[in-house]
């Protein structure tokens, strides 16, 4: 996959960024820091989830992103 997708959910709370395809889930950890992550069958990370995320105003949540390339 070559795009991240990302979710926000207001009534849950939660923030869930996908690095790969969502359908590759095959086990979820919990970090302790109410951040899970969802990983593949080979146990690489391909998406996150962060529980109790809110906004105080959901009109300007925003995201950038860059790339960083090799030289």
């Amino acid at each position: 996959m070559e795009q991240i997708k990302i979710f926000y959910d207001r009534r849950g709370n939660t923030l869930t960024v996908w690095f790969d395809d969502p359908k590759n889930e095959y086990i979820c950890e919990e970090t302790g820091d109410e951040v899970i992550l969802m990983k593949d069958h080979n146990g690489q990370v391909i998406g996150f989830e962060k529980l109790n995320f809110s906004l105080l105003n959901h009109e300007n949540l925003q995201f950038s992103f860059e790339t960083v390339g090799s030289a």
